[in-house]
């Protein structure tokens, strides 16, 4: 019994406030699901805005960086938590190393398909735990879940950890995108539960 409680402490520790725990990986989008099958030729991920170096990478550009593997927890800001997932893909240090960043980029604008968008300080964007994914759980990414690659920023609800990612810029000036037009919270800060624009 004092084992037990002691590791539901620390589970506790690890969710936010109203959020529950589940094992299950929920799908949640806006827009359909592409469908790229096996075929990546024409896949590719752009990074603009404010670098020095601006870059598309192809899908096998992106898979020649070095593979990290990280585990972390997640957030949705419909209220499911799922802790532990193990990701597998590239630090977003290492890509914007290779584009060179202008020191007036304050902000990050991530363009997913279907002219998807949204935004975060670049310091969230480029810290250590932000990762371009491309397997979960050791298996590549479904579909659904944003294959080829997908963001990964854990400490944001899971809404700026966009799907489906197609270009990444960067830009002087905030600008909020699909949701946070549509009132979710412009940073999404899950300990303080910001959800809504309101909160």
């Amino acid at each position: 019994m004092f084992f037990g409680r002691v590791k539901q402490k620390q589970e506790n520790d690890r969710v936010p406030p109203n959020q529950h725990v589940t094992k299950k990986f929920p799908i949640l989008h806006h827009g359909s699901v592409p469908k790229y099958k096996e075929d990546l030729s024409n896949w590719n991920l752009k990074v603009s805005g404010l670098v020095e170096n601006p870059l598309t990478f192809s899908y096998n550009d992106l898979r020649e960086f070095d593979d990290v593997s990280v585990t972390n927890d997640i957030h949705c800001v419909t209220g499911w938590s799922r802790l532990d997932n193990g990701w597998t893909g590239i630090y977003v240090q290492d890509v914007a190393r290779k584009v060179d960043v202008k020191p007036e980029a304050r902000f990050v604008v991530l363009h997913a398909e279907e002219n998807w968008t949204t935004n975060l300080p670049i310091e969230d964007f480029l810290c250590e735990t932000t990762l371009l994914a491309h397997s979960h759980d050791g298996k590549p990414l479904t579909p659904k879940h944003g294959y080829p690659f997908r963001v990964v920023v854990p400490h944001l609800y899971f809404w700026k950890s966009a799907k489906w990612i197609r270009e990444i810029e960067f830009v002087k000036e905030d600008q909020p995108g699909f949701w946070e037009q549509n009132g979710y919270h412009n940073y999404g800060n899950p300990w303080k539960e910001q959800r809504f624009s309101w909160d």
